[in-house]
């Protein structure tokens, strides 16, 4: 039966020295009505002002990697001026640059709900060819998203339709599924679990019914012996299951052996008790979650499991 399981400081630039730091040399003499004309003073040029000016106004200098500037692409031994200090509210960048936002710190929009009361108008994850197979009655859905296509890592969480058609999301747990991840085309020992929606009919267990909806099918033969793929005791993992109606002949104890598509398809597929490792192909969550979702399920709400991992379930 398909339940057993496995597993660098800034240096300055030197001012311009020399020549560039000098005064201009006086102008030429010149005569006026035979008086010798005095040398009219010209001012001290800054250090380094006629140079930018006159790139400037010929338009080959850029503004160069770490402020500096470059001509044609040398830098300059033109001085920088000290950066300044951000102001409050303001960033490195500038007093309007604004800090960008952390992506890890927000929800992604495909999982956050478009009203104030939590619901989405359809289920995340959830491609046109998965969203059209849940029928139209059904009112819980058991999403059972795999990480990959060959993993063994779920999450199962239970979708409730509102009475104005939306969908209302429970608490998500951590599960298992088969050993080899997912298939479109379960064969029976492939240790893969089947992609698909399916309808939930049954439930049963070792333990007493714990308050289920669903027909409920005790019986002492529920009961999985030897160890998981990761060698872990396999007690308990038949504690509680809810049979998934896939290769199954439904209104039957999940014990039932028959198999409409006949044995090379595989069968026994459940959800159950998890027991820390992969499973041959059923879906497995915590005991006190497996108990939580046997009672919720209800027959009147026609559940199903839609199954599969997050890149076919997107399809």
């Amino acid at each position: 039966m398909s339940g057993s399981h496995r597993a660098a400081g800034r240096r300055r630039t030197n001012a311009p020295s020399g020549a560039d730091q000098a005064g201009a040399a006086p102008g030429p003499r010149a005569r006026a009505g035979g008086r010798r004309r005095k040398p009219k003073r010209r001012s001290r040029a800054l250090p380094g002002t006629a140079v930018v000016l006159a790139a400037a106004a010929a338009g080959w200098f850029v503004l160069g990697p770490g402020g500096a500037f470059a001509a044609h692409g040398r830098p300059s031994a033109l001085p920088q001026a000290a950066p300044q200090q951000p102001g409050p509210g303001q960033s490195a960048a500038g007093p309007t640059a604004a800090a960008s936002p952390d992506p890890h710190t927000e929800t992604p929009a495909a999982d956050r709900s478009d009203r104030a009361d939590g619901t989405f108008a359809a289920i995340p994850g959830l491609g046109p060819t998965f969203a059209a197979k849940i029928p139209a009655e059904a009112n819980q859905v058991v999403l059972a998203s795999g990480s990959d296509k060959n993993s063994s890592a779920t999450t199962v969480t239970l979708w409730s339709r509102t009475p104005d058609g939306r969908w209302r999301p429970g608490v998500s747990w951590p599960a298992h599924n088969g050993d080899q991840g997912w298939s479109t085309d379960k064969r029976n020992g492939d240790l893969r679990s089947p992609i698909g929606v399916f309808t939930l009919s049954d439930a049963g267990g070792l333990k007493s019914d714990p308050g289920s909806k669903l027909p409920y099918h005790q019986d002492s033969d529920f009961v999985a012996g030897g160890t998981g793929f990761n060698g872990e005791s396999l007690a308990g993992a038949f504690d509680y299951v809810v049979a998934i109606d896939y290769n199954r002949v439904t209104g039957s104890s999940p014990l039932d052996p028959r198999e409409p598509l006949g044995t090379a398809r595989g069968g026994g597929v459940w959800l159950h008790v998890d027991h820390g490792g992969p499973t041959h192909a059923c879906v497995s969550i915590a005991e006190d979650h497996m108990a939580e979702l046997v009672r919720t399920l209800d027959p009147a709400a026609h559940p199903v499991i839609v199954m599969g991992d997050t890149a076919s379930l997107a399809t």
